[in-house]
């Protein structure tokens, strides 16, 4: 492993900051699931699960909107093609997958009242909420790693809005299912010849694989392992999409589906509980659960060692 490809993880109040805003922003969905019955597939680990006592929407209501309103600013065109040329010829770092993870908690947050718990922690929350209603292991590893992309925001971009928030295609017309949509008005791509079209450089039924989603933790995971790992595609999709809700709560952009598209979408939609609701307090047992992940790691990254 080449030292010049190691990055070194700061700590401190950004990190904090940055959960702080993530969690906000799940708050608003959990409000919103609650609101529409039926909107995801029946999970059975919450079940019994008071959803009101996570975070209030209304607590969270005002540093959500400055968060989207910065993020519907940047988000244009031209700076998703930057992002996504810098990825391609950049290496980060080189990490195992439970070497990131361990990265990752650096960012345990002090402020969020929904969970004291570490970052691994929470992810092995996920991980086995899925893993006891008997979801297929590929599910469970991919509960345990959908977080990941978080680290992105160590490796120099420009501002939370470039990591975390609900994602959506840039190149077109910014959908009314959008959250805080109106906010799109100082976005340079807002009233473009091009962009601001129905369609803009896309067409009816060309994909989602050919759309390109605003930047963040989704994107950057996505073309981590989509070729480091021998995941199935409805794992892909679950890490690219698990944060594009207005396609998998609100129904938008479905003039862009093809078949494939269809039944990623079910496998998304049932992952979402898992992402929303495996919050708590009861602290899984890392050391006598890391055995069982790493064990499933390496049956789905076969090359160990993963550059990001």
């Amino acid at each position: 492993m080449s030292p010049s490809a190691i990055v070194t993880i700061s700590t401190g109040n950004e990190g904090k900051q940055l959960e702080e805003t993530s969690d906000n922003i799940e708050s608003v969905h959990v409000l919103q699931a609650e609101l529409e019955d039926g909107a995801f597939h029946k999970s059975q680990f919450d079940s019994e699960k008071d959803k009101t006592k996570f975070r209030q929407y209304e607590d969270a209501c005002d540093r959500v909107k400055n968060f989207y309103r910065e993020q519907h600013e940047k988000q244009t065109v031209a700076y998703n093609l930057k992002a996504r040329n810098d990825f391609k010829f950049k290496v980060r770092a080189e990490m195992t997958i439970w070497e990131a993870m361990e990265r990752l908690n650096t960012l345990i947050d002090e402020s969020d009242p929904d969970t004291s718990l570490s970052q691994i922690e929470h992810l092995l929350q996920t991980a086995e909420a899925l893993r006891n209603d008997r979801k297929p292991r590929w599910m469970q590893l991919t509960g345990l790693i959908h977080d990941l992309g978080k680290l992105l925001f160590f490796f120099g971009v420009e501002g939370q809005w470039a990591v975390v928030g609900d994602t959506f295609p840039v190149g077109c017309a910014f959908n009314e299912k959008i959250i805080y949509t109106d906010s799109f008005k100082n976005n340079h791509d807002y009233g473009h010849e091009i962009y601001s079209t129905k369609n803009g450089i896309y067409s009816p039924g060309c994909g989602l694989d050919s759309i390109m989603l605003s930047w963040g933790h989704d994107e950057y995971l996505y073309y981590v392992v989509k070729n480091q790992s021998t995941l199935p595609p409805e794992a892909l999709a679950i890490i690219r999409y698990h944060s594009f809700y207005p396609w998998h709560s609100a129904g938008a952009y479905k003039e862009f589906m093809n078949e494939k598209d269809k039944l990623m979408l079910e496998a998304v939609q049932e992952f979402n509980p898992y992402d929303l609701y495996s919050k708590s307090d009861k602290a899984p047992q890392v050391e006598e659960l890391k055995p069982y992940y790493l064990e499933l790691i390496d049956e789905f990254f076969p090359q160990k060692v993963i550059k990001w």
